[in-house]
């Protein structure tokens, strides 16, 4: 039986720990709002293709440009969260997030659409940068480590609720409810895709009302009596004077510290961890994890499997995505992070190598048979000349369909034709994209983050760390813009070869460079490393 002083002393110990706790789920909603802004857009893109007359490197801007305005916020947003706050930049970026909702929801044509993608944007590399660090500043040290999880458990989360959130209006548009006419969901189906956003958006801009501010940075701006009592609460009295004299003590040591030069990093000694992180950096991306994540419904269609059945398996994605990284979490500092890397590349590859071969032996014909069970509003005088032809390749059959149609209507019934012309085993590539993402979901997804943290020395981490983020959102940028158009010009087959090649070749680079970093302290892996 415990005393009453012990069970005095459990609830205390427990209350230090519910309200970081109640304080960090509101604010990882930064990392659901950055999940879900950035996927939503997957289910939209075979309706703005048509509604906007796309280009495929159009359609590919409309889906890359969130990520590249993320890329220039996340350069700024340190910056700008020191000099008024972690909670107000938040705040700032919830706002940012219910913009571009509403905009990209309402665009009358393309060139607004991209605008408000771009304004959502800002809102992602904010929050991508801000929310963490926050967490981090509020957080006992005993419970650090999992409550910053909670921000990319939650980006994980977001992207999951965004394929299901589209899947759902899309079989809304279909339904014969009187509400549905009422709120033009069956004509507008993508546009309520994108609105939907402003609710959590709303939500979060109102929940960060409820959470103080971060006390670093009171602490930074002089507020010591406010820092004091935010501590407090945080992690008790005692607690709260000693870390308040350790942030002190740590500011002050700062301020005779020379800044750290960008050149730093390129330093000889740095040259061996600059060569792994920059590698993994640009390996998380090249091997296509974005291209799948923002076209999921695309690439399930170029199967036959038709529109509903496209939008059903993107949500098995997204529910693959949310167990694997769990997984991940649970086992990265039980197996190690060269385990980890070996393995899920080593399914990348095999993933990649078994969608190349599914849509390499796909062959697309046409007759009227197929063509009367799906309805397509398309007499035989205008496609007639197709009929009997066996086409060997998706490129072959698309370009057929462009030089029959013309263009625009090309873009309008590519989709569906398709469907009709294709001879294809649908599971094959279903079990390629989900191996995919399943081995990306335990290696380069999460671990990539967690080794950055780890390989570059403590004076320039921050910068070194800032650096190859850009890099990774560069090339997931170029992904995104391209793929449309590669899969127009190479087709799907060579497109996911290309992925699979950069996936073996950056399994012989982990197996060759990469060190396994678990069991060591910082301290160690700084005398282990730099040279």
């Amino acid at each position: 039986m415990l005393s009453g002083k012990q069970k005095t002393l459990k609830n205390c110990m427990a209350n230090k720990k519910i309200f970081p706790t109640k304080i960090a789920l509101i604010v990882a909603l930064g990392g659901f709002l950055m999940g879900f802004d950035a996927s939503v857009i997957s289910g939209v893109v075979r309706f703005i293709e048509p509604e906007f007359g796309l280009s495929k490197l159009q359609l590919g801007w409309a889906v890359g440009s969130l990520t590249l305005t993320a890329t220039l916020a996340m350069l700024f947003s340190g910056g700008l969260s020191d000099r008024f706050g972690r909670r107000a930049v938040l705040k700032v970026a919830a706002v940012l997030y219910a913009v571009s909702a509403v905009g990209s929801a309402f665009a009358p044509n393309f060139t607004l659409f991209v605008i408000a993608r771009m304004v959502g944007g800002l809102g992602v590399g904010a929050s991508l940068i801000i929310a963490p660090m926050y967490i981090a500043e509020i957080a006992p040290a005993k419970i650090r480590g999992r409550l910053v999880s909670f921000n990319q458990l939650n980006i994980v989360v977001g992207i999951s609720a965004a394929f299901f959130s589209n899947y759902l209006i899309l079989q809304w548009a279909q339904s014969d409810a009187s509400l549905v006419s009422t709120l033009m969901i069956d004509q507008f189906a993508w546009r309520w895709m994108l609105g939907v956003e402003t609710i959590p958006a709303v939500i979060y801009f109102l929940g960060l009302y409820f959470v103080p501010s971060s006390p670093r940075w009171q602490i930074m701006k002089g507020k010591v009596d406010e820092a004091r009592i935010t501590l407090t609460q945080l992690v008790g009295k005692e607690d709260a004077e000693r870390q308040l004299e350790d942030v002190q003590k740590s500011l002050k040591a700062d301020e005779h510290r020379e800044k750290v030069s960008i050149k730093e990093i390129f330093h000889p000694g740095l040259r061996f961890v600059l060569i792994i992180g920059v590698t993994l950096a640009v390996l998380q991306q090249i091997t296509g994890i974005n291209a799948v994540f923002f076209y999921a419904p695309m690439i399930f269609e170029q199967s036959g499997i038709g529109t509903d059945a496209s939008f059903m398996q993107a949500v098995l994605v997204g529910l693959i995505n949310l167990v694997f990284t769990v997984i991940a979490i649970l086992l990265i500092d039980k197996l190690g992070r060269r385990p980890l890397l070996l393995t899920g590349v080593a399914g990348i590859t095999i993933a990649m190598m078994v969608l190349a071969y599914g849509f390499h032996s796909a062959t697309y014909e046409l007759d009227q048979t197929r063509i009367d069970a799906l309805e397509i509003p398309l007499d035989e005088s205008m496609i007639g000349s197709l009929y009997g032809i066996t086409y060997q390749s998706d490129v072959q059959f698309k370009q057929a369909i462009i030089a029959e149609l013309g263009p625009q209507k090309a873009v309008e019934f590519e989709a569906v034709l398709i469907q009709a012309a294709i001879d294809i085993n649908p599971r094959i590539i279903l079990f390629g994209i989900l191996g995919f993402v399943a081995s990306f979901a335990i290696s380069l997804g999460p671990v990539m983050w967690v080794m950055f943290s780890e390989l570059f020395p403590l004076r320039v981490r921050g910068l070194a760390i800032s650096f190859a983020g850009f890099i990774n959102s560069a090339f997931s940028f170029l992904v995104q813009l391209i793929f449309p158009w590669e899969l127009a010009l190479i087709g799907s087959s060579f497109t996911f070869l290309i992925y699979g090649l950069f996936a073996a070749a950056g399994l012989i680079f982990i197996w060759k460079m990469v060190p396994e970093t678990k069991n060591k302290t910082l301290e160690e892996l700084e005398i282990q490393l730099v040279k």
